[in-house]
């Protein structure tokens, strides 16, 4: 990751975050933290803490992060940030906790005085992980109807296409839905589960034939043993883990687009 995606991240994080950066150049940026971020990012409990029982006046922090230190002026005082720093990761993962649900209404507007309807979708993002003593994952985006049903793939890559915005557009109102995003999860998961099922797993018995060859060498290397001994058992286990196909589906992050009915 470059200096450049770096700084551009950061200013998309605290721009997310209603935190747009105060100061910004291209070598540096300074963000008054709102008192969420504050708390999210500055580690302060007891500070907090001693605020909600004392009915004090919050004051968050400023922060400085430097992006590309040869350029910053002299007197800016402030963190050096680059790909492995402490504060990257934790801006990280901050990101992705508070980016794990998200709702966005398509922006586009009809006539004045017209309404235009927008429809839910629940969208889900996940990594299908196939683990043996190899692996591959695979990522999948799958988006719900939550009125008729309809089911899309590759339902992000659809999304970017779309000006979206976080508050209701003027001349626009949202339907209700007749699924539930819980049941939509459900469906979302069956379909995910048949096609997973359906898919070619050659992949699963090759590696359990790997898994049996190198098994044959463990038990014909303790063949004559009087008894068994923990050392075998150990490295038994050890090739369980190693080869023992598994499927992992994990959710990366989800939310509800509110869209007209001509956008997917």
């Amino acid at each position: 990751m470059q200096q450049q995606e770096i700084h551009d991240f950061l200013n998309r994080y605290f721009q997310a975050n209603s935190c747009p950066p105060t100061e910004m150049t291209s070598s540096h940026m300074t963000i008054q933290l709102s008192e969420e971020l504050d708390k999210e990012l500055m580690n302060r409990p007891f500070y907090w803490h001693y605020l909600e029982k004392t009915g004090g006046v919050p004051n968050p922090m400023k922060l400085t992060l430097v992006t590309n230190p040869q350029q910053a002026p002299a007197e800016i005082k402030g963190e050096t940030i680059h790909f492995g720093s402490p504060r990257l990761h934790q801006i990280f993962a901050s990101a992705k906790k508070l980016g794990s649900y998200i709702r966005l209404y398509e922006s586009r507007q009809g006539q004045s005085g017209v309404q235009v309807p927008l429809l839910p979708w629940l969208c889900l993002n996940m990594k299908v992980s196939y683990q043996c003593d190899r692996k591959r994952d695979v990522y999948e985006s799958i988006g719900l109807q939550l009125i008729n049903g309809k089911m899309v793939t590759s339902f992000h890559e659809r999304l970017l296409q779309l000006p979206l915005t976080p508050r209701i557009p003027d001349y626009a109102f949202t339907l209700s839905p007749l699924i539930m995003p819980r049941s939509g999860f459900m469906r979302i998961e069956k379909m995910m589960r048949t096609q997973i099922g359906n898919e070619d797993h050659s992949w699963a018995e090759n590696a359990r034939q790997r898994w049996k060859k190198d098994q044959d060498l463990l038990d014909h290397f303790y063949k004559g043993a009087e008894e068994i001994s923990e050392s075998y058992e150990v490295e038994k286990q050890a090739l369980k883990e190693q080869f023992e196909p598994k499927i992992h589906v994990s959710i990366i992050n989800g939310g509800l687009f509110y869209l007209t009915e001509q956008a997917i």
